[in-house]
């Protein structure tokens, strides 16, 4: 859209007028070397954010790690933060819901029954009330709230997920200046119109996901939440992993959006790179993940090939 940029510093700005209010609770991180934290922010409208910190127990700089996870409703697992602190990373992961992390698992099912049923398509046929809305923003605070911490060394701040977690990857980094790379499998959210030019959408398929509502509307407000249209704006190192029999998040949306960033890129074609992690099919990234995450915990550039 031709406004995407002012609508998206507008709600930034909407977003800079809510305190952050950071609160964090202090908890057993499991690892003798490693601090645990539960972290909770103040987002737009009244919503929240909550998410898990850890660090090491010795030091006083680190590089940053902010980790975004798959689609679903299901509480966060210690372990994905506590071991990257462990390795070094002053780590942050963030819940996509409003919702608290670590709540039994019958919690979560009943929000996907419930409240959340269909969560992707609440509000789609309005940038204003997308669901996503808030959960981009969730994201831009969680970086910025990195960057404000004393602990952080000033020149590593890495996001990273996969599908779900690999578009608000990108976001971030199209929507936030100190990202200084992008670790992204399977990104969702790409080509979210590609039926328009004859393609399969991404996941979450907005383009189908029109019952009751006007299509054109959904479409018109797809734009503003395309994963392609932030990556445009991406200028750090980004390694992108692309599955090619993923009906998910289709190739042709993953490459459209890797054709869009501006910076230093890699991406680790799948052959037989499903969704999901099926027998090995995602080594091929994992193990360049591997390396670009110790090179760049080292204060290194990323290893671009």
């Amino acid at each position: 859209p031709d406004d995407f940029d002012t609508f998206w510093d507008g709600k930034l700005k909407d977003l800079a007028a809510v305190p952050m209010n950071a609160k964090l609770d202090s908890a057993d991180s499991g690892k003798a070397n490693v601090d645990y934290f539960k972290i909770t922010m103040d987002n737009i409208r009244g919503s929240r954010i909550r998410g898990q910190l850890a660090r090491p127990k010795q030091g006083e700089k680190f590089p940053a790690m902010l980790i975004v996870k798959w689609a679903g409703v299901y509480p966060l697992q210690k372990g994905w933060v506590t071991e990257r602190a462990a390795e070094g990373w002053l780590t942050l992961n963030i819940n996509a819901h409003d919702l608290p992390i670590d709540e039994p698992q019958q919690f979560y099912n009943e929000q996907t029954a419930g409240s959340l049923k269909d969560y992707t398509g609440i509000g789609n046929d309005d940038r204003e009330t997308s669901y996503f809305l808030r959960m981009y923003l969730s994201c831009y605070r969680a970086a910025q709230y990195v960057t404000e911490r004393d602990d952080w060394d000033g020149r590593t701040l890495v996001v990273t997920g996969g599908s779900q977690g690999g578009l608000q990857s990108i976001v971030t980094a199209g929507l936030h200046p100190k990202i200084t790379a992008v670790l992204a499998c399977v990104p969702a959210g790409c080509d979210l119109n590609g039926p328009v030019a004859g393609r399969l959408p991404g996941w979450p398929m907005w383009y189908w996901k029109t019952q009751g509502k006007d299509e054109g509307k959904v479409r018109h407000a797809a734009g503003y939440y395309d994963v392609v249209n932030f990556a445009s704006r991406v200028k750090c190192p980004v390694l992108i992993g692309v599955g090619l029999i993923d009906t998910v998040c289709p190739p042709s949306g993953v490459y459209a959006a890797y054709n869009q960033l501006q910076g230093p890129k890699e991406i680790v074609v799948l052959p037989f790179g499903e969704h999901g992690e099926k027998k090995g099919s995602h080594g091929p990234y994992y193990a360049r993940f591997n390396a670009w995450k110790q090179a760049l915990g080292q204060g290194n550039a990323a290893p671009v090939k």
